[in-house]
């Protein structure tokens, strides 16, 4: 299974980052990808929908022949993840439990926020993990629906972003935290303009890295990494293609797109 490739889902385009990284980390590897934009956004739907979703998209991936799985998307993580790795086989990563441990070593005041799609932020997930590793951790929370839509718009700066940001992140800005979790993978896309907002004070985890770091641990360990010369496929596959997809992908990519498979 070696040379099989690493499947990644996400419900939009936000795992791409996560893709990203793994083309950065890991060149060798070959990579399907599976974007969810008929059922975008994950985050307003319920954790019913979200499993059926998940496992949809797992399925999907399994089909395609992959050696291991990285759920990008944090609502399917939060909603799915014990589901997805008990339904299947094969190693199963979510970004949560990533991002924790890299925030729990950035932080040295121990306040820490978190902000994500409804369903990431009502479950509770981070509050969980940041909690279990360090009971005295204090933990802010705040959903930020409007962000995921602002990303696939293409809206990263301007009037209305930077007020949606104000509106969002004032609140973790009078808690008084040092770092803050960027609990969606469609979130770094505004990293710029959320440093902005909070300054130097306030040091923001991006899931990718320390996920991708986990990953090549876990096929190392696995003895699933491909070490052979060929040329890696990278593959995408989307259940929707709306009209900007290939300009916000490739904002999320870091490069050009390769063709788009619609699969219904």
């Amino acid at each position: 299974m070696n040379a099989n490739p690493i499947g990644v889902f996400d419900s939009g385009l936000g795992g791409l980052t996560v893709v990203r990284e793994i083309r950065r980390e890991l060149p060798r590897e070959s990579i399907v990808y599976f974007g969810d934009l008929a059922h975008l956004p994950y985050g307003t739907k319920s954790g019913a929908q979200i499993q059926r979703f998940s496992l949809e998209s797992t399925e999907f991936l399994i089909q395609k022949g992959i050696k291991a799985l990285v759920i990008a998307c944090n609502s399917s993580s939060s909603a799915a993840f014990h589901l997805v790795r008990k339904r299947f086989s094969i190693p199963v990563l979510s970004v949560i439990e990533p991002a924790v441990e890299e925030s729990l070593g950035m932080s040295a005041a121990g306040k820490i926020g978190v902000i994500g799609t409804a369903a990431t932020i009502e479950s509770g997930v981070y509050e969980v993990a940041l909690r279990r590793k360090n009971p005295r951790i204090q933990v802010f929370v705040q959903s930020c629906p409007l962000f995921v839509p602002l990303v696939e718009e293409g809206w990263l700066d301007g009037g209305v972003t930077e007020r949606v940001i104000e509106k969002y992140l004032t609140p973790l800005a009078h808690k008084g935290i040092d770092t803050l979790i960027l609990g969606c993978t469609h979130y770094p896309i505004l990293a710029a303009e959320i440093h902005s907002f909070f300054g130097p004070r306030v040091r923001l985890v991006d899931s990718a890295r320390p996920t991708v770091r986990r990953l090549a641990s876990l096929l190392q360990e696995k003895k699933l990494l491909y070490e052979g010369k060929r040329k890696p496929k990278f593959e995408i596959f989307t259940s929707d293609l709306p009209r900007n997809f290939r300009l916000v992908g490739e904002r999320f990519l870091g490069e050009k797109l390769p063709p788009i498979k619609v699969v219904r």
